[in-house]
């Protein structure tokens, strides 16, 4: 087993490594860039190490800077988590190189999985079902013509591509080459390759994923399904397992699985890793991607079986067998995870950096917080704005929506916007209730009626207004009156005030 494990992160996914690390009796780094110095990663670790300024090229991407940090350290294994250099396969080349034991797959099966159309060959070799579309187009005229073949409409994806980065959907042939040249821009900026392909859109898909566990003996085991459909711009905001989809079609479940495990298989894979499939209504569904590396929303999935994915991870990086059978897999209850963002729900999303003046996240039965922020911390504007992921487990999936409502009424995070008020509305939304959600489910929008429902509780609401009269700012009294219950604007406002000039009165 490792004697020491630099983490290659920051924020909620380095504390979950370390406190995985510690139980395990494993020694850490953390690495921070200047703006993270006083993070809660960088004071939960043994030992940490800077390793350049704010901007990720300067700290967290770059690979030598880390490999230092590893070596000063005297690390033996660099845990990557998710994003930053955790699917890079040149860095986990470069660990190799140095002797350092990169936690997660062989870097053949990263760049496998890298580079979208040969992913999508390798799936259909292995008899995975892909989605009908071509290699690499050159031009916008060969985009056109496939669409011509199968119909509009079509979806364009960057062949580098991920998190959503490089997609187009193009509904006619008059939309085509507008979002051609967009789609082509994007995955330039974000990936250095303009390299795009078409796939026929599937409308109104589930995104489906399974989890896999694999060591490197060959064995390889799959740890169920998650419904990730609920995205905006492409991004998962709320995920949970088991899918309501799969669910209702009980026969294609372990059709799904098993194609899971032949992909897994077909690469030579090792460690966790997720394949993600689109399911259309009547269970048909078709490879969409593979992250060969730990994905944001596997608490879900560690509460519905017990399993601590983080620490099969570092055993299985350690050379050791699984050590279970699928067989001894067990799935109990339902999960679901809120992402918590610095984001601001009421101007589109738009990211909301700054200094949580008071946060307070709930607990109880079945409530679960991975969270790298706290009350007094600044959330920078140079990463990724998730502040927590706040999850809830219940024996079914009404009474895990509850135990989730109750929580999210209980919540309070001021000083920033945050996507807490947004969760309490989705809550309430009967189309959720019911799992009929797919991929475009927020984009339609909430049910209007559901917001009348979402209350946070008298203690959330009241410790909203304390932090107002602390901040003593106008944008914290905005924060605050957003965690009111819904009535006139102008009437949160005055209570707010009336709180506030009475305090100051004494």
């Amino acid at each position: 087993m490792f004697r020491k494990i630099l983490v290659a992160n920051r924020g909620e996914i380095a504390v979950r490594i370390i406190r995985t690390c510690r139980e395990m009796g494993i020694a850490t780094v953390a690495i921070y860039s200047d703006v993270d110095r006083e993070a809660k990663h960088v004071r939960l670790a043994d030992e940490a190490c800077a390793v350049g300024s704010a901007p990720p090229a300067e700290s967290y991407l770059n690979i030598d800077r880390v490999l230092d940090a590893a070596s000063s350290a005297r690390a033996d294994a660099i845990h990557p988590g998710y994003g930053f250099l955790s699917e890079n396969p040149e860095f986990a080349q470069a660990c190799e190189r140095k002797g350092v034991k990169f936690i997660g797959p062989p870097a053949a099966a990263i760049r496998s999985m890298g580079i979208k159309t040969r992913a999508r060959e390798l799936m259909s070799q292995a008899g995975v079902p892909v989605v009908p579309g071509t290699p690499e187009a050159t031009d916008s005229r060969q985009a056109a013509a496939f669409a011509g073949q199968v119909g509009y409409p079509v979806m364009l994806k960057a062949s580098a591509g991920g998190g959503g980065k490089g997609m187009r959907l193009v509904e006619s042939a008059a939309q085509l080459e507008s979002a051609w040249e967009q789609a082509r821009g994007e995955a330039l900026e974000a990936f250095g390759d303009a390299a795009v392909y078409v796939e026929k859109a599937i409308l109104r898909p589930h995104h489906v994923e399974v989890q896999i566990l694999a060591d490197e003996h060959g064995e390889v085991v799959h740890l169920g399904e998650r419904e990730c459909s609920l995205q905006r711009r492409h991004q998962k905001v709320l995920e949970e397992s088991p899918s309501p989809l799969v669910e209702a079609n009980p026969s294609v479940r372990e059709q799904l699985y098993s194609a899971a495990i032949a992909a897994a298989s077909a690469i030579g894979y090792a460690n966790a890793g997720t394949i993600e499939f689109l399911m259309d209504a009547d269970g048909r569904f078709y490879f969409l991607e593979m992250n060969t590396r730990l994905q944001v929303e596997h608490p879900v999935t560690e509460l519905v079986t017990g399993t601590d994915l983080v620490k099969q991870q570092i055993r299985i990086a350690a050379g050791e067998r699984l050590g279970f059978s699928q067989e001894a897999v067990r799935f109990r209850g339902h999960a679901l995870e809120c992402r918590v963002y610095a984001e601001d729900p009421r101007a589109n999303f738009m990211p909301s950096p700054g200094r949580i003046r008071h946060m307070a996240m709930p607990d109880g039965p079945g409530i679960r917080i991975d969270s790298g922020a706290e009350e007094g911390w600044t959330v920078p504007i140079h990463y990724d704005p998730l502040i927590a992921k706040l999850c809830a487990w219940a024996p079914t999936r009404p009474e895990a929506i509850d135990r989730l409502r109750g929580a999210l009424s209980e919540a309070t995070i001021s000083g920033i916007s945050t996507t807490l008020g947004f969760f309490r509305d989705l809550m309430e939304d009967p189309h959720f209730q019911a799992g009929d959600i797919d991929t475009g489910f927020l984009a339609r929008g909430i049910d209007p009626a559901a917001s009348a429902a979402s209350t946070p509780s008298f203690e959330a609401r009241l410790a909203a207004m304390l932090a107002v009269i602390q901040a003593g700012q106008g944008r914290a009294a905005d924060q605050a009156s957003a965690a009111l219950p819904p009535s006139s604007a102008w009437k949160r406002n005055g209570r707010i005030e009336n709180i506030a000039a009475r305090h100051t009165d004494r």
